[in-house]
């Protein structure tokens, strides 16, 4: 209802049939990133130069990061990087963060000239955000939900030490913040485009191409790649350089080379959609897409409207058939190919694990909890309602800088063969990230146990920032 259409916002994909083809081969044309940027200093930013192991050059352009440039990136992090210690290290069912106590940590380092805090910067751990509460008694935000400690994984991932999944940040919940009304108006996704001179370029290209017996596809696929070019990366909702956008990104990336094969999931019962299709048939100049959408329970709410839950896995996997027309163009169809609707349900299933394995998945999953909760906020307009000032985390200011990096552009596209039968090139360029905070606030029930939870946790209240319940 406030988005783009699908088309516009998520990655297409194609599927050319020829007739002159040997049969039982597929060839798979994915957009394999890299990434290596420059960053603007500010929260952020400490963490950021690689996200979801992609790095971005200057021009814009992605490409997978090295093992050299991630060993850099840790060693380059380790260097800032201090034990933790006290109650923080402990881990916690349910942690309580005040909105209010955050912004009095920041001006507070803002005066003493010292940066912000880690914990700061990490929110105390959170893994997850699963309450929102109002404290109209001390003028307060309070979210709250599973922490742990963390820990620097070798490719650069900051993780919570128990579960691993990825540990939410500060730097994503204030662009959260700062752009609700701007997703109002035009949604927050990413996609990965193949332009039609492309799909043009290599269905001409492919025309031309007969096999002799053995003989092995990979031969074509420099020229492939040549012919199909660059595939156009677009961003809506958010800053471009921020690390919330390049987290979507990136994990529309991952997600990609996990269906095609690219990459293991390294989860049992998660294969790639090659493998689930590779002894299928498949239409002519079609080809499935998939995406990633936001899955949470109706949000459940006091009865005075100051305590609120969320609930569900937060992130499913959604596909749908694209068609191809003879200009290159694609549309959608509103069909689903069966091989690739397992798919997505394979990995909805099996998201949690894939995350832990994969932690730009929790990530993922971090920013879609916290555009809900932005969006909780300022729809209900509970900063209000406390009578609390979030002007630090929703006007851009110095005393709050935010990293910027290199803005994505760009994929070069390599090619990846699976054999089947059919006949048929199939070519794909699929993926996608949706998030449509607006879609889930508006789903709402009233539970009455809610405000004995919220009296509870805010009994629990400190002078600290953070506690737990």
């Amino acid at each position: 209802m406030l988005f783009r259409s699908r088309q516009s916002r998520r990655s297409t994909a194609m599927d050319f049939a020829l007739k002159s083809i040997v049969r039982s081969l597929f060839p798979i044309l994915l957009g394999v990133f890299t990434l290596t940027s420059t960053v603007q200093a500010g929260i952020g930013g400490n963490q950021g130069r690689a996200v979801g192991g992609v790095m971005i050059d200057a021009s814009g352009v992605l490409r997978t990061a090295t093992v050299q440039e991630l060993q850099a990136l840790t060693a380059a992090i380790e260097q800032g990087w201090a034990p933790l210690a006290g109650d923080i290290a402990n881990q916690a069912n349910m942690r309580m963060v005040s909105l209010r106590g955050i912004q009095n940590a920041i001006a507070k380092a803002n005066e003493q000239g010292r940066e912000i805090p880690e914990d700061v910067k990490f929110l105390a751990g959170l893994q997850r955000i699963e309450y929102v509460f109002v404290d109209k008694e001390k003028n307060d935000v309070i979210i709250a939900g599973p922490a742990e400690p963390w820990k620097l994984r070798p490719d650069g991932f900051v993780v919570g030490t128990v579960t691993g999944g990825a540990t939410m940040r500060l730097a994503d919940l204030v662009v959260a913040l700062r752009t609700v009304e701007t997703a109002r108006n035009e949604g927050i996704s990413c996609s990965i485009e193949p332009t039609a001179e492309g799909r043009l370029r290599l269905q001409k290209l492919l025309r031309r191409i007969t096999l002799r017996p053995g003989q092995n596809p990979a031969v074509y696929e420099a020229s492939m790649r040549e012919a199909f070019g660059p595939q156009t990366i677009q961003l809506t909702g958010v800053p471009t350089g921020s690390r919330f956008a390049r987290t979507m990104v990136a994990a529309d990336y991952e997600m990609k080379r996990v269906a095609m094969g690219l990459t293991a999931s390294q989860v049992d019962g998660l294969n790639s959609y090659l493998e689930m299709s590779k002894n299928s048939s498949h239409a002519s100049n079609q080809n499935p897409r998939w995406w990633m959408a936001c899955d949470y329970d109706t949000l459940a709410k006091s009865e005075d409207g100051l305590a609120w839950k969320l609930s569900g896995q937060g992130v499913k996997t959604m596909t749908e058939i694209d068609a191809i027309s003879g200009d290159g163009t694609a549309s959608q169809t509103g069909k689903k190919d069966k091989f690739a609707q397992a798919w997505a349900d394979t990995m909805t299933e099996k998201y949690s694990e894939l995350s832990r394995r994969m932690p730009i998945f929790s990530d993922l999953q971090n920013i879609m909890d916290m555009t809900i909760v932005a969006t909780l906020i300022v729809q209900e307009g509970l900063s209000e309602k406390a009578n609390l000032d979030l002007a630090l985390f929703t006007v851009k200011s110095d005393d709050l800088p935010m990293a910027t990096f290199e803005t994505p552009k760009a994929v070069d596209p390599q090619c990846s063969f699976i054999r089947g039968r059919g006949g048929k090139w199939v070519v794909t360029a699929s993926g996608g990230v949706d998030i449509n905070g607006f879609e889930i606030v508006e789903k709402q029930q009233t539970d009455k146990s809610l405000g004995k939870v919220c009296s509870t946790a805010l009994a629990a209240t400190n002078d600290n920032w953070w506690w737990d319940n």
